[in-house]
């Protein structure tokens, strides 16, 4: 049976709050006093304002109760049902405009209960209008219910005076039976997303995090919705509990219900079209559009669900794209790519830069007694179509998997390769290095296409999207490891074991040139990373250039902290200093993001002139100016051959019989498909060929 409750009408808009939440010597009216900042002086309705009202089909249960500006029209406000305390702004003989929508300022035909309107705002078909706070200049058409109840949490994982636990929202990240569960919360960044869910066995350190979630809003029960100024919401059905920020655009949703909105006038948020989303934070910058779901999720700035898209029990990084696809219990970290309908992704820690085909299943458990299973993928992830995988999986940075349904659990350690199930002779083949191989066009062209993806105003983790940078050197030195105890045939093939959980046979193709080809990566990046010093520096003899370098000797070790590298001692202490107390909120660990960030480059530095002595076999001592030129013409011949390689790799696409057999002429593929000659990445790594050498050539000529 619904439990309907009956009270007294002049009851309505009043007693927000339950008395026993009211701090002592506060009223109901106390959050939302200290949060309506928009600076009107109110006064009281005059006997004319009232009979206008009156005359105009407005009531009120107490007029004594409806405060305005001194510049308030009450010729304005039609058709409207107040109760509760209700205060108004100027309300002045314009109409408003935007995308077509044209409204005349004021109020009309709806039901306001106990809400701040701000200046010259249109709101018309409001059906229930209930507890918010709207600024100035907003535009508000045709919505059904707009409410904000005493315990609103928009969206973030808290609790309210008296609220029980098990109300709490979690969002249950990279396993689907909620054991990596974190809080949702308005600015959380995908490093925290990470931190949170990955040191499971550090009780002290989660409930910390717990408690920095905790600290960062307070439990007073309420706080009023809030709607920022210049904000459209048009043809929506239910919004409750949404605080949204200023120039947010909302259109045909079907219901908001707690979550927020972030968005300014740089980075507008927008939600279309049949769109339900619950329990979440929407980042700046975001779009949702037709028919999107999303549940229990956090979604980065610029960040985009389209076309019915599901994300559900999910954190979705900055930069990355879901269309028509359905994403369940899993952490994305920025840059990730996924347009098609049947693509399915569940709980998976994808690492960024990623592309899932259409498709393809990243993660099955029908493999595991319970719903447990987890998939790890490396950033640069690329499934191919109708890839099938099984949990538990892990991958390098960079693994392509080509078109297959894989029949086991794969552990693959090998940055940049080619995975693929060989169905007709039973075996699993390997090729390590295959992207420079094959397709070294789109692995650069990636790599320039996040980078200049990347809206970001606001930069607290310095995301890496290169795809040659600490953590893949660090995999292709583990790699050769690996790949120098192998004993290929003449043909370049070896076996290897403990990379499929199965008894058939894995196979490793062209296995010297892989080791060639990583061998020459490794000295390219670290000579690239001196070469860059020396830029920056402006050194003038090779004495002062080699005394700027580290001393260290080792090797640093990296991890991907949310899209940012972060070397492994440093997240060792920032881990002792968050549960020590020494970091006491998640704004110091932001600041630790930034730090770092700003850290990096030289970081990175030392990272490059270990890497470089550790693959020549070398001590500092050895590394003399004579080396130093002869690495900077071989780090120039590797660009040339990445250059050509890139060209190449895209030419393949106006040579290959089966492209070019829908033209009927070169002349009509050249006007579909744009000259090769014409490329303007291929241009622009040409042109950065060229700046390379002449960097080069006053380089040596410098450091004699």
């Amino acid at each position: 049976m619904n439990i309907i409750k009956k009270h007294p009408v002049n009851n309505l808009g009043y007693n927000f709050v339950d008395e026993k939440y009211i701090p002592k010597g506060k009223d109901e009216y106390h959050l939302r006093n200290l949060h309506n900042k928009n600076g009107i002086e109110y006064r009281k309705l005059t006997a004319q304002d009232i009979e206008a009202l009156i005359r105009n089909r407005n009531t009120s249960d107490d007029w004594d109760n409806i405060f305005v500006s001194k510049h308030f029209n009450p010729e304005l406000v039609r058709n409207c049902k107040f109760y509760g305390l209700v205060r108004i702004g100027k309300l002045e003989p314009f109409y408003l405009e935007f995308h077509n929508l044209r409204m005349a300022v004021g109020l009309y035909n709806s039901t306001i209960i106990s809400s701040d309107i701000g200046n010259n705002v249109c709101i018309d078909h409001v059906n229930y209008l209930s507890h918010y706070i709207i600024g100035n200049d907003v535009m508000i058409a045709n919505v059904n219910e707009l409410a904000t109840t005493d315990y609103a949490k928009f969206g973030n994982g808290i609790l309210k005076d008296g609220e029980d636990e098990k109300t709490r929202v979690w969002m249950e990240l990279g396993n689907e039976a909620g054991g990596r569960s974190v809080l949702p919360f308005n600015g959380m960044l995908t490093g925290d997303a990470w931190m949170w869910s990955k040191y499971r066995d550090d009780e002290a350190l989660l409930e910390k995090f717990k408690e920095f979630t905790g600290k960062r809003y307070d439990q007073q029960r309420g706080y009023y919705g809030k709607i920022g100024d210049r904000t459209v919401i048009k043809n929506c059905k239910i919004i409750k509990d949404v605080w949204v920020g200023t120039d947010a655009y909302f259109k045909g949703a079907n219901k908001l219900k707690n979550i927020t909105v972030n968005s300014d006038e740089n980075r507008t948020s927008q939600i279309g079209e049949g769109c339900e989303l619950v329990n979440g934070i929407v980042g700046y910058g975001c779009r949702i559009f037709y028919g999107a779901k999303a549940v229990r999720f956090v979604m980065a700035a610029h960040s985009q669900l389209k076309y019915g898209a599901r994300l559900i029990n999910s954190y979705l990084g900055n930069n990355s794209t879901i269309s028509c696809c359905e994403v369940l219990n899993s952490l994305i970290f920025p840059a990730h790519e996924q347009h098609h309908n049947n693509s399915f992704l569940c709980a998976a820690v994808v690492l960024g830069q990623s592309n899932i085909a259409a498709g393809a299943t990243i993660g099955s458990n029908h493999n595991s007694r319970a719903a447990d299973g987890e998939i790890i993928a490396g950033r640069g992830f690329w499934p191919g179509l109708c890839v099938s995988l099984k949990h538990n999986s892990k991958f390098a940075s960079f693994s392509i998997i080509a078109k297959g349904d894989f029949p086991a659990e794969l552990k693959i350690p090998v940055p940049f390769c080619l995975i693929n199930n060989d169905v007709a002779h039973d075996k699993l083949v390997l090729i390590p290095g295959y992207w420079f191989m094959y397709n070294m066009y789109a692995l650069a062209r990636n790599e320039w296409k996040y980078i200049t993806r990347d809206r970001r105003i606001e930069k607290i983790q310095r995301i890496e999207y290169e795809f040659l940078a600490p953590d893949t050197i660090n995999e292709l030195f583990d790699s050769l490891k690996i790949l120098e105890k192998l004993k290929p045939n003449d043909a370049g093939v070896a076996e290897i074991k403990g990379w499929e959980n199965s008894k058939r046979k894995t196979e490793l193709h062209k296995v010297p040139q892989a080791i060639l080809i990583f061998k020459e990566l490794i000295q390219y990046y670290g000579t690239i990373e001196l070469l860059n010093h020396i830029q920056n520096n402006k050194f003038t003899d090779f004495n002062t250039f080699k005394k700027s370098l580290s001393a260290k000797l080792l090797r640093s070790q990296w991890l991907n902290i949310g899209g940012q590298l972060i070397q492994q001692t440093e997240v060792d202490n920032i881990k002792r200093g968050i549960k020590s107390g020494k970091v006491k909120s998640w704004v110091e660990l932001h600041d630790f993001y930034r730090q770092q960030g700003i850290a990096y480059t030289a970081d990175r530095l030392n990272h490059g002139y270990t890497s470089l002595l550790e693959i020549l076999n070398i001590t500092p001592r050895q590394f003399t100016p004579v080396l130093l030129k002869q690495l900077l013409q071989q780090a120039l011949d590797t660009k040339a051959w990445m250059c050509k390689a890139i060209f190449d790799s895209r030419a393949k696409d106006y040579s290959n019989p089966f492209r070019k057999m829908v033209y009927d002429t070169n002349e009509e593929m050249n006007k579909v498909m744009g000259r090769l000659e014409d490329n303007s990445f291929i241009q622009q790594q040409l042109a950065d060929l060229e700046a390379m050498k002449k960097q080069v050539k006053l380089v040596i000529r410098k450091l004699k």
